[in-house]
């Protein structure tokens, strides 16, 4: 069994287009509104998956009592 590469790799769409790649059109208003929604669905679902976990942990540090 061999490794497989890819012939393309994943690419942000803010990277550059590769050399001989061509440049996609300006995202429409509709497609931003969607693609928002979606940050900001996958956003909500991943603090509610780790709520109890993304609570700042406290610094209070009790004194000791007086002797």
């Amino acid at each position: 069994m061999g490794l497989t590469l890819r012939s393309t790799s994943m690419r942000d769409r803010k990277d550059t287009p590769a050399p001989g790649e061509s440049v996609d059109c300006e995202e429409s208003s509709a497609k931003r509104q969607e693609r928002k929604q979606h940050e900001s669905d996958n956003q909500d679902q991943a603090l509610e998956e780790t709520f109890p976990a993304s609570d700042p942990v406290s610094p209070f540090v009790p004194a000791k009592a007086p002797e």
